[in-house]
């Protein structure tokens, strides 16, 4: 795509140092930096930005620098280094979000659920820890089984990668840029930005929907993505019909 910019460059250098500490420091830096469950314990409010160069493995952090590398110097050689930062940042941030608000739709019903039960909340926390300790618990009487599981399961899992940011930078890479040819491995046939970018986005929503991922693990935090591609399309749209020389973009 092009020569890579110098923040770009940076962003490459910062993720990679960043998962390199964090691969050498183990549990700690997770439970510090990770994205966690604002009613977990180890919640913290930095982590809205920190959690955004956390990487769970080598193949998430490749995918993530390889999207970044390849979309993103084109981009902010596009719109500059400011507009290109506002859209990183604002998309993870945005995705954050997102993750979050659906993490209270998992995590609530069991919460109640317990709570009219006759569990006070400091019970319902030694519960959730209990369980996460002990790796079992015994489910309630009239409580379904998958809502205790998805009440501990999102107290549980912190939320950690670029993943946000990255398809923040997608979205308006494909606003910018919609009928431009790209190719993909093992698909010899060029696929508009807009359609490619598009159809990753609708894959995204089907797994944030039904919970079930067509490409990449399970674990995937379908609604980040969502939500980082929802912010950057947003951004970009705007500023390409405010802000710029419609002529520039065709």
């Amino acid at each position: 795509m092009g020569r890579i910019t110098e923040t770009v460059k940076v962003l490459l250098i910062v993720n990679i140092i960043v998962y390199i500490g964090s691969m050498t420091l183990g549990n700690n830096a997770f439970e510090f930096f990770a994205l966690w469950f604002p009613k977990n314990d180890n919640f913290q409010v930095w982590q809205i930005i920190t959690h955004m160069f956390m990487h769970g493995g080598e193949s998430h952090i490749f995918f993530n620098m390889f999207a970044l590398y390849m979309f993103g110097s084109h981009l902010e050689a596009s719109i500059g280094q400011k507009k290109f930062l506002f859209i990183y940042f604002f998309s993870g941030i945005g995705a954050a979000g997102f993750q979050v608000l659906f993490s209270y739709f998992q995590f609530s019903p069991g919460y109640q659920a317990y709570l009219e039960a006759g569990l006070s909340s400091s019970e319902i926390g030694d519960f959730i820890q209990n369980a996460i300790a002990t790796q079992k618990y015994s489910v309630y009487p009239n409580i379904p089984q998958e809502v205790t599981e998805n009440m501990i399961k999102t107290y549980a899992t912190p939320m950690v990668g670029a993943s946000g940011a990255i398809f923040g930078v997608l979205a308006a890479f494909a606003v910018l840029y919609p009928n431009l040819p790209l190719y993909i491995m093992f698909i010899p046939v060029p696929i508009k930005a807009k359609y490619l970018i598009g159809g990753y986005f609708l894959l995204n929503l089907y797994g944030g929907i039904t919970g079930q991922a067509i490409l990449g693990p399970s674990n995937v935090a379908h609604w980040a993505h969502i939500g980082g591609a929802v912010i950057g399309f947003i951004t970009m749209w705007y500023w390409k019909k405010n802000s710029f020389n419609q002529h520039r973009w065709d």
